[in-house]
């Protein structure tokens, strides 16, 4: 069975501190022992009472020869009560009556055995005619101290204490500073410095008030202000260090591991580098306590591992990653700008025919297959040589820009534009019946009609009209191509009767008819046609 007793740690100084204390008090008590230099207090009160008693034995006598009894109580109350150091005092007649009193004189007289007086007990004789008359008795306190309150205020003991207090701050405080300007490194045997300097990694040894203990040479490199010496200098002095934290002393990585005794890492350090242009070195702080063998605090070990060439790599990194981003971003749009220089036609932006046949083919193949319908539309500039040979080729080329955003306007994203040959453009529209395809090449030639004109600001007033041609799947076209035949010979239709006008593919045999447009309120007419195949 073992048992494990408290026990009260007290830092080096303070050990020191009293042990200089107690070397001190005990030469005082050295020399007042050889040289007396300390009054003797027992003496001095011997020889005080001494003198009290016989001056007050005199006054006695004196008012005893004169019989003046009262008086002489009077004077006995009077020297009790400012004497603290006395307990009573009587005059005692030879035959042992007592003939004034003052205080508890029975209580506290005892008489020595023989006599004499003591330092408590003092005794006086009076002479009457040159014969003994009485006695004057005075009982003194102890001059030691009685109680342990009476000890607490004893001077002599307030004086040791006091002495004792004061040595012990001074030496405590000078010890303290002494020790900080002393050089710890002195405790450290070159070997261990020299196993430091060996380490990759900046260390820095601190003791529990934070002051350096040591600082390996791989952390002196960090900065030029590290150069100096540091030992025994606090953490906080260490600017070029703290100040890349950014917090309050109670949470730098060392008084938050010092504090919780566990070990601390991956704290992100910058330690800025003098000069603007300079980059911060980029370090990784990992704290661990430093403890006795009886498990008591004692410092802190702080290690920095360098990661400015990793962060350095890392930056280089993310920006060949963004110009990488950057050219594949370019070169998706020079691929799509490529796209649509391979599938547009480059002066009105609709379809060209080869990407228009590349999309149609699988669209109308797979709306064959679901029995859904689709509608083509031809459409063709009205007059259009006219418009070259009268005002030349540039406005010829507005009026057919001018015509394709008029087509585009009125199309679903759905539906594909295709300038399928000169003034001449083709539409598809996926899910559309030919009533429906119908109405939207009415809406088209409305729209020509109405607004292409004033789109070609060079001729002011100039009239541009066009003629459509419908067909629909539902007649038995097997491709895109035989399709747009049928809407073609739907346009050679609406040429043919006066231009400007909508015509429905109706089949070789369908009975051709007019029919007066009523779709959205616009004029004109639509006519089913039914003209040899081609």
């Amino acid at each position: 069975m073992s048992f494990r007793f408290f026990s009260f740690s007290l830092s080096p100084v303070a050990r020191i501190s009293l042990g200089l204390v107690a070397l001190l008090l005990s030469l005082l008590m050295v020399v007042d022992m050889v040289f007396g230099l300390i009054p003797d207090r027992a003496k001095l009160v011997r020889d005080v009472r001494q003198q009290s008693s016989e001056s007050l034995a005199v006054q006695v006598a004196v008012m005893l020869q004169a019989g003046d009894v009262s008086t002489l109580q009077r004077t006995l109350r009077e020297v009790l009560e400012r004497n603290k150091d006395l307990r009573s005092v009587a005059v005692r007649e030879e035959g042992g009556s007592i003939t004034a009193q003052a205080g508890e004189h029975a209580r506290y007289w005892a008489p020595p055995e023989d006599g004499s007086s003591t330092l408590t007990q003092v005794r006086v004789p009076v002479l009457a005619d040159g014969r003994p008359w009485g006695t004057v008795e005075l009982a003194f306190r102890p001059v030691l101290p009685e109680t342990f309150i009476e000890w607490l205020t004893y001077p002599s003991l307030v004086a040791l204490v006091v002495i004792g207090l004061g040595a012990f701050l001074a030496f405590y405080l000078y010890m303290r500073r002494v020790l900080e300007y002393l050089d710890p490194a002195k405790a450290i045997p070159d070997r261990v410095r020299t196993a430091f300097d060996t380490l990759a990694e900046g260390v820095l040894i601190l003791d529990k008030q934070g002051r350096v203990v040591l600082a390996n040479k791989t952390f002196r490199n960090f900065h030029p202000a590290a150069q100096e010496d540091m030992t025994g200098k606090h953490v906080l002095e260490l600017e070029w260090l703290v100040n890349g934290f950014h917090v309050s002393p109670d949470d730098f990585p060392w008084s938050r591991a010092m504090a919780s005794g566990t070990n601390l890492g991956d704290e992100t350090l910058e330690i800025n580098q003098p000069g603007e242009a300079s980059e911060p070195l980029r370090t990784i702080v990992s704290c661990a306590p430093i403890q006795d063998g009886h498990g008591r605090l004692r410092g802190c070990m702080v290690s920095f591992s360098d990661v400015t060439m990793l962060h350095r790599i890392n930056d280089q990194l993310l920006i060949t990653l963004t110009d990488l981003e950057a050219s594949k971003e370019e070169i998706r749009h020079q691929n799509e700008e490529l796209h649509r220089l391979a599938t547009r036609d480059p002066m009105t932006g609709c379809l060209n025919r080869r990407a228009f046949f590349g999309a149609a083919d699988p669209l109308y193949a797979t709306l064959q297959a679901e029995g859904e319908e689709v509608c083509c539309i031809m459409s063709d500039i009205d007059h259009f040589k006219s418009f070259n040979d009268r005002y030349g080729h540039a406005v010829g080329d507005q009026v057919i820009k001018s015509v394709a955003k008029c087509l585009g306007s009125e199309l679903r994203e759905v539906d594909m534009l295709c300038r399928y040959g000169g003034e001449e453009f083709c539409i598809m529209l996926p899910g559309s019946t030919a009533e429906q395809a119908a109405e939207v090449a009415e809406r088209l030639r409305f729209s020509i009609e109405n607004h292409a004109g004033a789109a070609v600001r060079d001729i002011p007033g100039i009239r541009i009209t066009s003629s459509f041609g419908v067909a629909s799947i539902k007649l038995g076209a097997k491709d895109p191509a035989e399709l747009i035949d049928q809407a073609d010979n739907a346009l050679y239709q609406s040429k043919q009767t006066g231009r400007n006008k909508v015509s429905v593919w109706a089949g070789e045999r369908s009975v051709s008819s007019t029919v007066e447009a009523t779709h959205q309120g616009l004029p004109g007419s639509v006519t089913k046609a039914t003209l040899p195949s081609p």
